[in-house]
């Protein structure tokens, strides 16, 4: 656990209030699972972890198990709590997940309109991490980039739910020995998306959202099998 993370978690401390203590706890810990920080077998350790949060044990504990819950982190017998490793089973069942998920939300869209500012800053955000060679930035701008879509579908729920996925997703991204190799491609995928929504192309977005899709979990399957 290195110092920059700790100190990205202590920056959320004054955010913590006492109501609902523990998933204030579980979202901090899931956003730095979301942006790299936290990778697959890291131990979580609690005296750290309460310490820059200003939390008991026990909300600590808590956090950990609505965690687990969403198969974030397991817990091992006398050794503590650790960021999970997803298998290929994971990535097959989080694909088919994202694949109800995003595209609802290129269906609403095209149904009742929505606001893609949103959408097209995280392109423009991926584009600046390619610029300075910043590929775990790319990824990220990458996870920010299907957040953003799925908001459109305009509902917290599906926010929440992919919030957890795109969790899940940052550990089996941590399987790619070349994050620019696999991360720098789906930035122009990304654009062609964002250009169809723009111009009202909504089955076009929604095509290659799903050819988008079935290359990258046909990808991290490859990785996964090699690394086997």
């Amino acid at each position: 656990m290195t110092q920059d993370w700790l100190a990205a978690l202590e920056a959320e401390r004054g955010s913590m209030g006492r109501a609902s203590a523990s998933e204030k706890v579980a979202d901090a810990l899931r956003t730095r699972i979301i942006e790299g920080d936290l990778p697959p077998g890291t131990r979580l350790s609690e005296e750290r972890i309460g310490g820059a949060l200003g939390v008991s044990r026990n909300t600590l504990r808590e956090a950990f198990h609505l965690l687990g819950h969403e198969r974030l982190v397991v817990h091992e017998f006398n050794r503590g709590v650790f960021v999970r490793t997803l298998g290929a089973d994971d990535v097959r069942d989080l694909y088919a997940f994202r694949r109800i998920l995003e595209t609802a939300a290129v269906r609403r869209l095209a149904a009742t309109g929505g606001d893609l500012s949103g959408v097209r800053a995280a392109v423009d955000e991926g584009r600046r991490a390619a610029a300075a060679e910043d590929w775990r930035g790319l990824g990220s701008a990458n996870m920010h980039f299907h957040r953003e879509l799925t908001l459109l579908a305009g509902s917290r729920r599906l926010d929440d739910a992919m919030r957890q996925v795109l969790a899940e997703m940052r550990l089996v991204f941590s399987t790619m020995d070349d994050p620019r190799t696999f991360h720098e491609p789906y930035l122009a995928h990304n654009t062609v998306i964002v250009d169809h929504l723009e111009a009202g192309r909504h089955d076009a977005a929604e095509q290659a959202l799903g050819e988008y899709l079935d290359q990258a979990e046909a990808q991290l399957l490859s990785a996964l099998r090699a690394s086997a």
